[in-house]
């Protein structure tokens, strides 16, 4: 499906950009196109890597020209450009809104303009009953989307505009379990926010998975959800403590802003009309107009009140969870320099 084909990857230069490299580098793909602005990283990404089929570009979402004329020629695009710190964007919301909404409908709309034939949405188990800003904001370019995918010229073209909705990516830029090994390793108390708190585990190569299950399953407005084992934010520090054979102590410093005890990935509502896919749900969109009385629902699903979050998902123990630990590459990894 990607011979011969150009990849657009915004917000390329993070943890998502760099496994899809990993994914994609000794394909036939033609061209990856690696869109975003922190020239240090680009930079780093070019050295590190020496691929000619990389084309590094400098430019930001927000800027409409910039997106659109990244996009010319591109038969895909992963749209991974985003805010994601919870705290941050709740300190600046507004930064928030121009890159994850404002900067999504840049690249939709470069998208519907340069006729590119499949977009996939990266979105968030915080966009589900959003109480922070992230998830506010990722909520509406799921809406953006939908919208977008709805967009005559779009249809016209055949074209594919459909969203993913994953956890927390374990090991990724800014993440908790990058700060608890920092933590351990300078001997510092283990800084947790709240022990019950639970979090879905999903590893880098789970999240690229899932993009490219979107990418080749996905019909117009789909959006789709990986299923995945969850933990309580202590069972993590005590697996990562045992891992490293640390006896640091765990310090309880209390919610930050715009936390929750557990995360959604499918509301109630979504779940009333979702398809299980085994390993995946995908949720269809809505496709009526507003003429609602021309649609006369007499066996459709009905609401239910059963929603698929990081508390009703399969919790794991220390022992499951050291295990998955040392599956990721960057715990192995420093765990060798010890």
């Amino acid at each position: 499906m990607f011979k011969n084909k150009t990849l657009l990857i915004t917000g390329g230069t993070g943890s998502f950009g760099n496994a899809v490299l990993n994914h994609f580098m000794n394909t036939d793909i033609a061209e990856i196109r690696i869109y975003s602005r922190d020239e240090k990283k680009q930079e780093d990404m070019r050295i590190y890597y020496k691929n000619d089929k990389l084309n590094f570009i400098i430019g930001d979402v927000r800027d409409f020209d910039s997106i659109n004329n990244a996009m010319r020629g591109a038969d895909f695009v992963f749209q991974a450009a985003a805010l994601k710190q919870v705290p941050s964007c709740e300190f600046y919301p507004m930064q928030a809104v121009k890159t994850n909404i404002l900067g999504s409908e840049n690249v939709l709309e470069a998208a519907a303009h340069n006729k590119v034939k499949k977009v996939v949405v990266l979105s968030t188990d915080k966009a589900v009953y959003p109480i922070n800003t992230m998830g506010m904001t990722k909520a509406l370019m799921e809406k953006l989307a939908i919208s977008k995918a709805r967009d005559p010229r779009v249809l016209k073209n055949n074209g594919v505009i459909c969203a993913t909705r994953y956890g927390n990516v374990m090991a990724s830029r800014g993440s908790i379990i990058p700060l608890f090994i920092k933590q351990i390793k300078e001997g510092k108390p283990l800084t947790i926010t709240e022990p019950a708190m639970t979090r879905f585990m999903m590893s880098l190569e789970e999240s690229v998975q899932l993009v490219l299950f979107a990418f080749e399953n996905a019909e117009p407005g789909d959006l789709f959800v990986q299923k995945a084992p969850a933990a309580k934010i202590l069972t993590l520090a005590t697996a990562l403590k045992e891992l490293f054979k640390a006896d640091n102590e765990i310090q309880i410093i209390g919610s930050r802003h715009g936390e929750k005890m557990y995360e959604t990935l499918c509301g109630k509502e979504e779940m009333s009309k979702a398809d299980d896919l085994g390993n995946f749900y995908r949720i269809p969109p809505d496709m009526r107009d507003l003429n609602y009385t021309k649609y006369i629902q007499t066996d459709g699903p009905r609401l239910i009140d059963t929603e698929y979050n990081s508390d009703n998902t399969r919790q794991l123990n220390v022992e499951e969870l050291k295990e998955l630990l040392v599956s990721l590459d960057y715990v192995r990894n420093e765990l060798n320099e010890l």
